[in-house]
């Protein structure tokens, strides 16, 4: 019985003097990077348009009954995804230093792209964000020492929702980026700075990288309103925006595919966010949804013009009954509801919606 008490005494005292809890398994970190479907309110903290923020009633309504600067109703693609890996929320960028523990951070911005000419200088673009990034490594290195900060940054997952504003923005504010160059041209050019991201990255340490390929961006009901309101009555979505993201989408595999066999233990898998969107949309009751053309919150044909919330330019807007029933929540961003089942599909989903393997897999592979 004293051994008992002394063996218990030692396994205490080994508890205090190590880094890590002997009573919890470590946690994998994840890092969050990207534009609007993951900004958890970055937004707020920088100077920048109310375009590109949420930051007021009824944007919150659903989970947090406050608005947090998430751009929807409630949580967000990387809280589920947090919550799968038994994580708390992920901090943004900004509350990164006030966070009583670490388990990542969150750099997303709304409105942001690949390209730093894509809403340039209203958005923390994909290049700042890694240098945010570089920020915290510095922090991490000097916190818990060499070995223990390479170790986490290997082991981390870190996630990417980007690009889909390099293509919807030229169409906004008719940049002339967009016509210098040839559709192929600028999809390279758009995908090549992402892999340029997951290189430098990969040189710090980072292993494991999930990524969402582009919706369907002629179907949002901002794009369906646009094409409405300048002569097209048919509703239907707007094939040659719809055609960009088509192309991104099958050039993303094969850049990945090739940076996996330069780089040793590199480790990815893209999201089909494209594909199941396009079913939720041709098919709303499937996934439990009673429309996917009108957003909930909105003016306009489809609820499809920018005014939620009435902080926008256009000041008058329309709050739908029942937020449940829809897959969009204002013109361009889906609902909680949405956002939980894509998050669920990206966590464990089907091979046809999630490949080579899925997020659960890469959190669960253990990189030394």
């Amino acid at each position: 019985m004293a051994l008992s008490s002394i063996n218990i005494l030692f396994v205490l005292l080994l508890c205090f003097t190590v880094p890590v809890s002997c009573l919890e398994r470590p946690k994998v970190a994840l890092f969050v990077f990207g534009d609007s479907l993951f900004d958890p309110g970055n937004n707020n903290y920088i100077n920048t348009t109310t375009e590109h923020q949420a930051n007021w009633w009824p944007y919150g309504e659903s989970f947090f009954k406050n608005p947090t600067g998430r751009i929807s109703d409630g949580r967000l693609i990387p809280d589920f995804i947090a919550e799968y890996a038994n994580l708390p929320f992920v901090p943004s960028y900004f509350h990164f230093e006030h966070a009583q523990s670490f388990h990542g951070v969150n750099f997303a911005s709304g409105g942001a792209g690949c390209l730093v000419e894509t809403y340039t200088g209203y958005v923390i673009n994909l290049k700042m964000q890694v240098r945010y990034f570089k920020k915290v490594r510095k922090e991490l290195k000097k916190k818990l020492g060499v070995k223990e900060y390479k170790k986490l940054l290997s082991n981390a997952v870190y996630i990417f929702s980007i690009g889909n504003n390099d293509y919807l923005y030229p169409f906004a504010s008719n940049s002339s980026i967009f016509y210098s160059y040839t559709q192929q041209k600028y999809t390279e050019m758009v995908i090549g700075n992402l892999t340029t991201v997951l290189k430098g990255i990969y040189k710090k340490g980072g292993r494991k990288f999930g990524i969402l390929n582009l919706a369907p961006l002629g179907c949002i009901p901002s794009v369906r309103a646009v094409s409405f309101l300048q002569g097209d009555r048919s509703g239907k979505c707007v094939e040659k925006i719809t055609a960009l993201a088509k192309m991104h989408n099958s050039l993303l595999p094969v850049k990945l595919k090739q940076l996996k066999k330069k780089l040793t233990g590199f480790h990815y898998t893209i999201f089909d966010l494209f594909n199941i969107a396009n079913e939720t949309i041709n098919s709303p009751t499937k996934y439990g949804f009673k429309t996917a053309t009108t957003a909930c919150c909105g003016t306009g044909p489809f609820r499809g013009i920018d005014s939620c919330g009435g902080k926008r330019q256009v000041k008058e807007f329309q709050l739908c009954e029942n937020v449940k029933d829809y897959l969009f929540f204002d013109s361009i961003h889906p609902t909680e509801k949405a956002y939980n089942q894509f998050a669920k599909m990206f966590w464990d989903g089907a091979p046809e919606f999630i490949r080579p393997y899925n997020l659960k897999y890469l959190f669960q592979l253990s990189v030394t």
